[in-house]
C-alpha cells in the first residue's frame, strides 16, 4: 500500500492511501475533528465514488477493527499444519476394551486419551455428539477428533490390536 500526507492549510490533513489493486482511500481530518473518508475504485479517478462523514470515535473504532481488535483470522499457513496434525476416526470398540459396559461420562476418554469423541455409530444408529450417559457396547463405532498421538491412545484403549 502506498500513503501519502499532505497538510491542507486552513483545513487540516489529507492521507491517501493507494491499494494494490490501484483503488484508492482518503481520509480528510480537519481541524475541530471531523473526518471525511473518500473511496475510490480508480486511484486515477477525480471522483469519489463514495464518501462518509466519521467522528473521531469512528475513525478510531474502524482503525481497532481494522488492526484486529475483535477477530483475527487464521493465517493460511498456521491452517494448513493444523490439518496436518488433526485426525479425525472410526475406531471399534473391541470385546476386551476396559471400555465396554461403561457410559462416555464414565469412560474417561477426553482425560487419559486427549481425543475428543465425536459420534458414535451403533448399529445402524449415528449418534452426533454423545451425551456423556450413553452406554458403550462392543462392537460401537467411536468417531473421535485429535491429534495422531490422542487417537493412538484411544484406539489402544479401544482394544485395537487385541484379537477378539
Amino acid at each position: 500500500m502506498k500513503i501519502k500526507a499532505t497538510k491542507l492549510p486552513g483545513i487540516g490533513h489529507k492521507i491517501s492511501m493507494i491499494t494494490a489493486e490501484n483503488s484508492m482511500i482518503v481520509l480528510i481530518v480537519h481541524h475541530n475533528g471531523k473526518r471525511d473518508m473518500y473511496f475510490f475504485e480508480d486511484a486515477d479517478s477525480d471522483d469519489a465514488d463514495f464518501v462518509i462523514n466519521l467522528t473521531a470515535e469512528e475513525t478510531r473504532e474502524i482503525g481497532a477493527q481494522l488492526l484486529g481488535a475483535m477477530y483475527q483470522p487464521i493465517d493460511a499457513d498456521k491452517a494448513r499444519v493444523f490439518q496436518k496434525q488433526i485426525q479425525f476416526e472410526w475406531i471399534e470398540l473391541k470385546k476386551k476394551s476396559k471400555l465396554v459396559g461403561k457410559t462416555i461420562g464414565e469412560s474417561d476418554i477426553r482425560p487419559l486419551t486427549g481425543a475428543t469423541v465425536v459420534g458414535i455409530v451403533k448399529g445402524d444408529d449415528l449418534i452426533i455428539t454423545p451425551d456423556i450417559d450413553v452406554k458403550l457396547q462392543a462392537g460401537d463405532m467411536i468417531i473421535a477428533i485429535g491429534k495422531h498421538e490422542q487417537i493412538e491412545a484411544l484406539s489402544l484403549l479401544c482394544g485395537e490390536g487385541d484379537d477378539d
